[in-house]
């Protein structure tokens, strides 16, 4: 059958959709699948400055946190990678930004000119919209919002860097187009060995990737509810007033816990002036949420600091985007579902909505499934690693979350190690739930009740 938004049988889409069970398989094998490739390429001889292959390890690590927009390296990104590595790992942070299925819906849309059921529903799963008759405007405006943001990031880093730093056109150009993709996408991966140290005081490179962060991690059905209504905040949907909400308080409040911590801390921003601890205080604020960038060291912050990031890349950023971690949105229906236990109420209502229930168990499920992974995690690094526990419980929240920042022991721990990071950010990238349900063959229903019994808790 043809037409109708049917795919033909036999066509490379309904034959790989229909080889699975559920939606969410779909997705995780997309994924998977582009960290073959991407690992294939980068084991290249071609992709490293030596001209030797950098081994199956380092290509697939790289590949996985590139492809999970995490930013996590074992070898210096500009040092070790040639010009088509750091372009392969480029397309793999964008492709993974994007998400595979937003991106092969696209192309069948473009080249077949329909879309079957079943693929729209797989597209319904990764971009997470609200209708599947919405799928194909979806698309078109998260790749035009994707590229536009891009762009104009591009624009004015690669401004910056020929007229504040003399590089010429070309390399500026390239300089720009490469960290605007992984600002927007929140990868975090940089050019130089220091990531963004040597721009700390600069407000012109720091707050363009700050922007594009920002952007990129509040999640595309967000974006496109403020672009249509940001005067009517009152209008707004409860994923947008959570999302926003949660963004600015939690922004505000590291903002100036950084600044009374570190103000005074000569390793970190004790030597810049007033206006360069604002700035690095803002930017150490914003790359928690999954930027994945950072101005100062982190190895040397106060313990308070790097607990407070902890929790910042543990939260992430906001659902459907390119951001990591449980999402501020599970996080703030956490707080409302705390608030109506506190006071007695059956029911949770966000602002002039009631919560469904099915909603308030995702939440729950996805905070504790994470807790779970980084505590199994972080008890499995430390027998695998000499490190100390604030160093190592940082590393597996910033794998965990997709987030990249470093305390510097990713490049120095051993293969087991390596792997289990790895894992780590694949799993993160998918979602806890997306990824046991790709692995469950089908749904099941209770068609029982049991009788009801109350349990004391607490």
């Amino acid at each position: 059958m043809q037409g109708h938004g049917i795919v033909r049988r036999g066509t490379w889409g309904s034959v790989f959709l229909d080889r699975f069970h559920h939606p969410t398989q779909v997705v995780a094998t997309g994924f998977g699948l582009t960290v073959v490739i991407g690992s294939m390429l980068l084991a290249m001889p071609m992709a490293s400055t030596t001209g030797e292959s950098a081994g199956l390890l380092t290509a697939l690590f790289t590949a996985t946190s590139a492809v999970c927009v995490t930013g996590l390296v074992v070898v210096d990104t500009a040092a070790h990678w040639s010009v088509f590595g750091e372009v392969v790992i480029a397309g793999l942070i964008q492709i993974g930004g994007l998400g595979i299925m937003t991106l092969a819906t696209l192309f069948t849309v473009l080249l077949a000119g329909r879309l079957g059921l079943r693929a729209r529903i797989a597209l319904q799963t990764e971009t997470k919209s609200l209708s599947m008759s919405d799928v194909r405007r979806v698309v078109r405006n998260v790749v035009l919002f994707a590229l536009a943001g891009e762009a104009v990031t591009a624009v004015f880093l690669t401004g910056r860097f020929m007229i504040g730093y003399g590089e010429p056109f070309g390399e500026a150009l390239y300089l720009g187009a490469f960290h605007a993709v992984s600002a927007f996408n929140n990868a975090g991966f940089a050019l130089w060995p220091d990531n963004l140290m040597g721009f700390v005081s600069d407000p012109w490179i720091c707050l363009p990737i700050a922007l594009a962060v920002v952007l990129g991690g509040l999640g595309f059905p967000v974006v496109f509810e403020l672009a249509r209504s940001w005067r009517h905040p009152r209008r707004w949907s409860v994923l947008t007033r959570v999302t926003v909400g949660v963004s600015v308080v939690l922004i505000g409040l590291a903002t100036l816990i950084y600044l009374a911590t570190e103000w005074n801390n000569p390793r970190t921003m004790g030597a810049l002036d007033d206006q360069g601890k604002v700035l690095a205080s803002f930017f150490a604020a914003v790359m928690p949420r999954s930027g994945g960038f950072n101005t100062v060291d982190i190895s040397a912050m106060n313990p308070s600091s790097m607990l407070v990031t902890d929790v910042l890349m543990f939260i992430g950023g906001g659902s459907a985007s390119t951001a990591g971690g449980i999402k501020v949105t599970t996080f703030g229906l956490l707080a409302f579902i705390i608030w109506a236990e506190l006071r007695g109420e059956s029911k949770v209502n966000v602002g002039h909505r009631r919560l469904a229930e099915s909603t308030q168990r995702q939440a729950v499920t996805i905070t504790l499934v994470g807790v779970a992974l980084v505590t199994v995690s972080t008890y499995a690094l430390l027998v695998l690693t000499p490190y100390s526990l604030d160093r190592v419980l940082f590393e597996v929240i910033s794998a965990f979350a997709t987030n990249g920042l470093s305390t510097g022991i990713t490049a120095d721990t051993s293969v087991a190690g390596h792997v289990l990071l790895a894992v780590l950010m694949f799993v993160g990238r998918i979602g806890p739930l997306t990824l046991g349900s790709a692995l469950a063959l089908k749904d099941r229903t209770r068609r029982f009740e049991l009788p009801e019994e109350r349990v004391i808790v607490g």
